[in-house]
């Protein structure tokens, strides 16, 4: 039985170490959408290790798709456990900050999950920014800059939760991450250094400044550093739990400041 156009191209992107090859080759058949020039050149960048969320211009999230450009934080699965767990704390028209929001996956998705929020993404890395910004046009304010420092002065003391994925990778650990991500990635968006808590304890010292009085911080972290990460909300003044997800193998912290 002769190959099909979809198996054949399977075949190519298994040689080149795919691992859901038959899923990548339906993805990149829909993206050439019968232009073999386009096809030809998609698969081409997929063979060469481009991830394959650049080589699409989107990742799968929560249910949607989330525009991502070549250098910017791709969106995991895990980081869903920071959105359930965040979603249940809000309601419609509560204020939110999408810290660290990379492309803006976490802000699209409570959106979604939530309704019309009062809603701030915010990241250093302005390819980031500009990314997230296409991604929420009109449903929040995408502002660029260090952790707290370009949030709006009337979300001081009154953001409900700050919803964050921090970078929290220790820097000898990067070396070690799966190429998509250690050869595609900007490092601003992996680095946590040296324990891979840097961040955390940076929102830490700062967060109580944002959040209101019963808001909640919920922030994804490993499993491992959890119990660290945890410790140092508590040290800051908050209550905290740590919440697991095996279903998307999620980790997060939530820091709930006391009313």
């Amino acid at each position: 039985m002769a190959l099909t156009a979809r198996d054949a191209l399977a075949a190519r992107l298994r040689s080149g170490g795919s691992v859901f090859a038959e899923d990548e080759a339906d993805l990149l058949l829909a993206a050439g959408d019968g232009d073999a020039v386009r096809l030809r050149g998609l698969v081409q960048r997929r063979l060469a290790g481009e991830p394959l969320e650049y080589v699409l211009g989107w990742a799968a999230f929560d249910g949607h798709r989330v525009r991502v450009t070549p250098g910017v934080f791709v969106p995991r699965a895990r980081t869903r456990v920071v959105v359930t767990e965040a979603a249940r704390r809000l309601r419609r028209y509560d204020r939110v900050v999408d810290l660290c929001c990379g492309a803006g996956a976490v802000a699209m998705a409570l959106l979604e999950r939530v309704g019309a929020l009062d809603l701030v993404a915010a990241d250093i890395d302005p390819d980031a920014t500009e990314v997230a910004a296409e991604n929420l046009g009109d449903r929040g304010i995408v502002v660029t800059g260090n952790l707290f420092d370009p949030l709006p002065t009337r979300f001081r003391g009154a953001v409900d939760v700050l919803a964050v994925n921090a970078p929290y990778v220790p820097t000898d650990a990067i070396a070690i991450m799966p190429p998509e991500a250690r050869d595609h990635e900007h490092r601003v968006a992996l680095d946590g250094g040296a324990d891979g808590l840097d961040l955390h304890r940076r929102i830490a010292a700062g967060a109580a400044d944002w959040v209101r009085r019963g808001g909640s911080v919920v922030i994804e972290v490993s499993a491992e550093q959890a119990p660290v990460s945890a410790e140092l909300f508590r040290t800051a003044g908050f209550t905290t739990d740590v919440v697991r997800d095996d279903e998307v193998d999620g980790t997060c912290v939530v820091a709930t400041l006391p009313a």
